[in-house]
């Protein structure tokens, strides 16, 4: 069934445990990662983002369509959109949900070119994400992990300025691989969730590793996004399968990236949570 992750999240913060919103960019990653939550049971987020596909409003409605069919609560968000016209795009493609990252905009600018978006958005049912603070790249781990954390106090007078739905926030992860050990700071993620009614997000799930996520999604992460480790793992998964095949290799890439999801929904504490 096609539903904003709102809900989900809310339910998510309530209960203690992580919702995994995993990246597709094409249809073989979105059946994947529904066969994945229908399997446990589970909700899941589908992690869209505008420049990583052909079209957006083709795999937006794509994604509308087996959502829809799906026994299980799916939500569609556009990941990391950082420009209006995408978001809007997003919206008329039958996206339930937004992200509207500005995080490397000065702290005002932030708060108003969000709370315009999520003005909106909302306007139409649409649910909205923003980020504070910064989440930067693995591959410069060691530079981007202090540069911009979120400031807790700080991210109360956004969300209450902003009017947005849930906060991504920047408590040491990295997008991509690492470069370097991965370290949260949990003593900021505590302060941020007594702050801050909202769900909160942990974005570059990938490669931080199973203790720490864990660790968050039972501390106040109430989403997960997911990427490089799944498509590694469904790549990996064609490779050992010795398939020669090109017009069956995707089928192997699936069912890889299917079951490494289907690995981070039971850490997240997800399963049977539909």
């Amino acid at each position: 069934m096609l539903v904003s992750m709102i809900p989900m999240l809310q339910k998510a913060r309530a209960e203690g445990y992580g919702v995994a919103a995993p990246s597709v960019n094409n249809e073989d990653a979105i059946y994947g990662a529904v066969a994945a939550a229908e399997e446990c049971n589970t909700p899941v987020i589908l992690d869209i983002s505008f420049g990583l596909t052909r079209n957006v409003v083709r795999l937006g409605r794509l994604a509308e369509d087996i959502a829809r069919d799906a026994r299980v609560p799916v939500a569609i968000n556009q990941d990391h959109g950082r420009e209006f016209e995408h978001a809007i795009w997003c919206i008329r493609a039958g996206f339930t949900d937004i992200m509207v990252d500005r995080s490397q905009l000065p702290f005002e600018e932030n708060i108003a070119q969000v709370a315009d978006l999520t003005r909106i958005a909302h306007a139409v049912n649409v649910g909205v994400e923003a980020e504070l603070g910064h989440v930067g790249q693995g591959y410069q781990y060691e530079i981007d992990r202090d540069a911009a954390l979120t400031d807790p106090a700080m991210a109360k007078e956004y969300c209450e300025r902003t009017g947005i739905d849930c906060l991504a926030i920047a408590i040491g992860t990295a997008h991509g691989e690492y470069k370097g050990t991965p370290y949260l700071d949990f003593d900021r993620l505590h302060a941020i969730f007594d702050k801050v009614s909202l769900p909160l997000v942990l974005h570059g799930g990938s490669g931080t590793g199973d203790e720490n996520l864990a660790k968050a999604t039972h501390e106040g992460i109430s989403k997960v996004n997911l990427a490089t480790d799944l498509f590694m793992a469904g790549w990996q998964a064609a490779l050992d399968s010795g398939c020669r095949d090109g017009r069956t290799a995707y089928r192997h890439i699936e069912r890889g990236y299917k079951e490494k999801l289907m690995h981070f929904m039971r850490l997240f504490g997800q399963v049977n949570k539909a």
